[in-house]
């Protein structure tokens, strides 16, 4: 699921990068992605878990990730506390840099919504059916492009990120909130 471009969802601030971009962002990274010890127990599907491990990579190695004031790579540990999403971004030494919280609650139509596209996405590639498949899958990209845009905005002036990079960390706050 991870394979989708964000076409189409974005704005003016919806910054994407080229292959080409080349090594003027490379300090402004995520080295690391680090998720709490249950977090693979609740992806509760193959696509889920791949899905999972995906997105890690990918914020390993190709990901946009400048805190405001500071420069990468970084290490990101995210998890969910209560209410909120806790982002806890340290140096690759280990070093403390910003604790950011985000409330949730925005996201909660669109991670609901987004959960019950993926089941029924699960259900129809179990049945085969490729008009279904294709038909879901077309509003399961809307809804993750529209929770990408919402994760641009929540984190503006913290954090700058980039379409890819946000698609990225909506992916682990969904799987989060399983």
């Amino acid at each position: 699921m991870q394979g989708d471009d964000g076409a189409g969802a974005a704005g003016s601030q919806l910054r994407t990068r080229s292959p080409e971009a080349g090594d003027g962002d490379r300090g402004n990274r995520l080295a690391q992605v680090v998720l709490p010890e249950h977090a693979g127990s609740r992806a509760t599907t193959l696509a889920q878990k791949n899905d999972l491990q995906q997105a890690i990579t990918d914020l390993q190695h190709d990901s946009l990730f400048a805190l405001v004031g500071h420069s990468g790579p970084f290490v990101l540990s995210l998890s969910v506390q209560g209410r909120s999403l806790a982002l806890d971004v340290r140096r690759e030494d280990g070093t403390p840099v910003r604790a950011i919280g985000l409330a949730l609650g925005p996201f909660r139509r669109i991670i609901k919504d987004y959960r019950l596209l993926i089941d029924a996405y699960d259900e129809a590639l179990a049945d085969s059916n490729a008009f279904r498949i294709q038909a879901i899958d077309m509003g399961r990209r809307g809804l993750h492009n529209e929770g990408a845009g919402m994760m641009i905005e929540r984190l503006a002036g913290k954090v700058e990120i980039d379409f890819e990079t946000a698609r990225r960390l909506f992916t682990l706050v969904c799987l989060l909130q399983q």
